[in-house]
């Protein structure tokens, strides 16, 4: 992990045309004048969960990636806190699809987020999503997990309580 960096430096690892290859098959990215942030999305084959349908975590992790975007593009870095997604088609595997995200409102530290995933081809809505994202401080939120999951290891628990086996 790259714990020194700090929030600029690690927004600039992760937006995509600054040197980053894309992750879920994100293929790019930009911003609007309104603050709507647009992808091009494939799913990659290895993602099939049926026949020619994407893996229902597939579609959440694109969700994940496209809407957690959304305050990296406005210089912000945040985590995830909660993401819900609805599925309203099968979507499907090797087409491109287009991907939109935006921030509903941001309230201190949190950013509500919301998107959609359509077929490029024809705006056909396929799933939307919707979730809560937290400002941090890029350093200080992977010192903590360290530190957390270090705790973890020495006390012999897992992270419910319990005795680890």
């Amino acid at each position: 992990m790259m714990l020194g960096m700090t929030n600029e430096e690690w927004i600039q690892r992760r937006l995509l045309g600054k040197g980053r290859v894309s992750r879920f098959g994100v293929l790019s990215e930009r911003l609007d004048e309104a603050g709507v942030a647009h992808f091009e999305v494939v799913c990659p084959p290895e993602y099939e969960g049926g026949p020619g349908v994407a893996h229902g975590g597939w579609t959440a992790a694109v969700f994940d990636e496209v809407l957690g975007h959304v305050p990296l593009l406005h210089g912000h870095y945040t985590v995830t806190a909660s993401l819900s997604v609805e599925f309203k088609r099968p979507v499907p595997v090797g087409v491109p699809l287009a991907a939109t995200a935006r921030a509903e409102r941001v309230e201190g530290r949190k950013w509500f987020l919301a998107g959609e995933l359509a077929l490029a081809s024809s705006g056909a809505v396929l799933a939307t999503a919707s979730g809560l994202w937290i400002a941090r401080e890029h350093a200080a939120h992977f010192e903590g997990f360290e530190r957390w999951l270090a705790a973890q290891a020495d006390s012999g628990q897992d992270g419910a309580g319990g005795a680890s086996s």
